[in-house]
């Protein structure tokens, strides 16, 4: 059964929607009859995901809007573009991210440009639809989804800015969740296991590896969490189970609870003894 929030009639707002989980998610909603709008910093990206999703018949409205989500003038832009439109918008999707490689302490723009997307992307979304959302939900179902990563909770060494982002992104889901609690809205921190997406590409995967799931699969299983009335959907992939992630999730908090040192996971003086509690961990 999908959550009521997918409703023909309904509109759904997705950033980061060109490709990948974002434009998975968009063509699950057009697939319901919705009104989707897709923005993405991405024209050329946009533009092939507009004949794709337009091939396809859908008979809901579809907008294709270019933007950038680190700037408030194109936020603002897009909401009054969006209220003028379809009035309001039922299903908030902020998906939008980027991973920069090989780059670390020292180079300021690293960390400057990570986390004005994949944080301040965030922030600039719910403050400025927020109000629309809630509007929307006096009289339908209403949803935000947020797209962390597990990097945000065990925070592997290798990519701090990302790292830190996406942990930042966690932290605002949860306290959005609560003072939402008692609202119509539902909240959903999305967090995806290994996906073939854009960032994948990037990483130098030129097809999908085989425990790598695709796009679809996750927002099926999204779509599922979300009717179960579940905030955290930790998506497995075909390499780590529901059971493995949350065995490990355990054994980070472990790191602060039994004293040791910040991500022993990955210590070469840890390891061995790391995978040992992980293996015997019960959950």
């Amino acid at each position: 059964m999908s959550h009521s929030v997918f409703a023909a009639g309904s509109t759904a707002l997705i950033t980061g929607a060109a490709s990948g989980i974002g434009f998975a998610l968009a063509r699950h909603c057009a697939r319901h009859d919705m009104n989707v709008i897709l923005a993405d910093v991405n024209s050329q990206a946009l533009a092939s995901a507009e004949s794709e999703l337009q091939s396809e018949g859908a008979k809901g409205a579809l907008r294709f809007v270019t933007m950038d989500v680190t700037s408030i003038s194109d936020w603002d832009s897009l909401k009054e573009t969006v209220t003028q439109s379809f009035k309001t918008v039922e299903l908030l999707a902020l998906n939008a991210a980027i991973g920069i490689r090989d780059r670390t302490w020292g180079d300021h723009d690293y960390f400057r440009e990570t986390l004005e997307t994949n944080l301040f992307g965030v922030v600039n979304g719910i403050n400025t639809f927020l109000p629309v959302v809630k509007d929307a939900s006096s009289a339908k179902k209403t949803a935000i989804i947020i797209t962390g990563s597990k990097q945000g909770i065990t925070n592997p060494p290798g990519n701090p800015a990302y790292n830190a982002s996406k942990a930042a992104v966690k932290s605002l889901a949860e306290g959005l969740d609560w003072e939402l609690r008692n609202s119509s809205t539902s909240v959903h921190l999305l967090v995806p296991g290994w996906t073939y997406t854009g960032l994948t590409k990037a990483a130098g995967s030129t097809e999908k590896p085989a425990g790598a799931w695709a796009p679809e699969q996750v927002v099926e299983f999204l779509v599922k969490k979300m009717s179960d009335g579940k905030f955290y959907v930790i998506c497995p992939d075909n390499d780590v189970d529901e059971e493995t992630d949350k065995k490990r999730m355990l054994y980070a908090v472990g790191d602060i609870v039994q004293e040791r040192p910040p991500l022993s996971r990955w210590r070469e003086d840890w390891k061995d003894k790391a995978s040992e509690i992980i293996s015997n961990t019960k959950v």
